[in-house]
């Protein structure tokens, strides 16, 4: 799954992408509802590992089968 996809979820379940204030390959998500903030890799074309996705899906404090589900 590609960081596009990932963003549309994430955005989906609730999320929202902060402002970035320098360059880089990560931007940070925000969960309103906890209060958590999730570092999620943006490689372009390149897809993320499953424990990567796992990991950032439960950073922020949201379900794995609600973020498939999205």
């Amino acid at each position: 799954m590609r960081y596009r996809e990932v963003a549309h979820k994430l955005h989906a379940l609730g999320c929202e992408e902060l402002p970035r204030r320098r360059g880089g390959s990560y931007r940070k998500w925000h969960n309103p509802a906890t209060g958590r903030i999730a570092p999620v890799p943006d490689w372009g074309a390149k897809d993320l590992k499953m424990g990567t996705l796992r990991h950032i899906v439960r950073q922020p404090g949201l379900d794995w089968e609600a973020f498939k589900q999205a």
